[in-house]
């Protein structure tokens, strides 16, 4: 069994790299959808965030996470209050994940906030996805995000300094999609496969 860590700044391509580990037979987890789990309707978490946030944030019954992030993203305090209703319930959901792995399984868990979270040595492995920053705001200009949303949200990452100081392994994407995939597969195939049969 391996647990492997992948992080990113937003925009690098993280998701993109998972989903090519999930083809090649990996596990994968993202812990944005496990933050989602963490305070869908229904949860201690839904009522803790109505609780610090208010009625603002609810749109049809259910939180609205676009409105959430505004907050977030431009209040400090708001934002460490919000990762302290969700981390715990994240960290908990993700425990009960790997409990639940088998002997041969191969985990990645695509993790934003890695470095953040101080969670690296959680990993048996860690992976940063890493691309150049003017690269990293067009693609997320073409997701509909206005660049000041992407100037709030990258500033509140992590460096690329800092997450390849913990990384054992960095995936550039820079170039097209085949060089990405071929830095994948060779991952797969000389690293963690090896490694989960170790």
């Amino acid at each position: 069994m391996l647990v492997v860590g992948l992080t990113g700044g937003i925009g690098a391509g993280k998701s993109t790299v998972a989903q090519n580990f999930a083809e090649l037979g990996a596990l994968v987890i993202d812990a944005d959808q496990l933050a989602r789990m963490a305070i869908e309707r229904g949860t201690d978490g839904f009522a803790d965030v109505l609780l610090r946030f208010g009625d603002e944030v609810i749109l049809n019954g259910d939180i609205d996470r676009k409105k959430l992030a505004d907050i977030v993203f431009s209040d400090e305090k708001a934002r460490k209050d919000l990762e302290a209703i969700i981390h715990p319930r994240v960290q908990a959901l993700f425990a009960q994940a790997v409990a639940d792995l088998d002997i041969e399984d191969i985990l990645i868990y695509e993790i934003p906030l890695l470095v953040e979270t101080g969670a690296a040595e959680k990993f048996d492995y860690v992976i940063t996805v890493e691309s150049d920053i003017e690269l990293r705001k067009a693609r997320l200009l073409k997701k509909g995000l206005y660049i000041s949303q992407i100037e709030k949200r990258m500033a509140s990452q992590a460096s690329e300094e800092a997450r390849t100081a913990v990384a054992d392994a960095v995936i550039r994407n820079d170039g097209d999609e085949d060089s990405l995939l071929r830095q994948v597969e060779n991952l797969w195939e000389s690293v963690l496969q090896p490694q989960s049969l170790g």
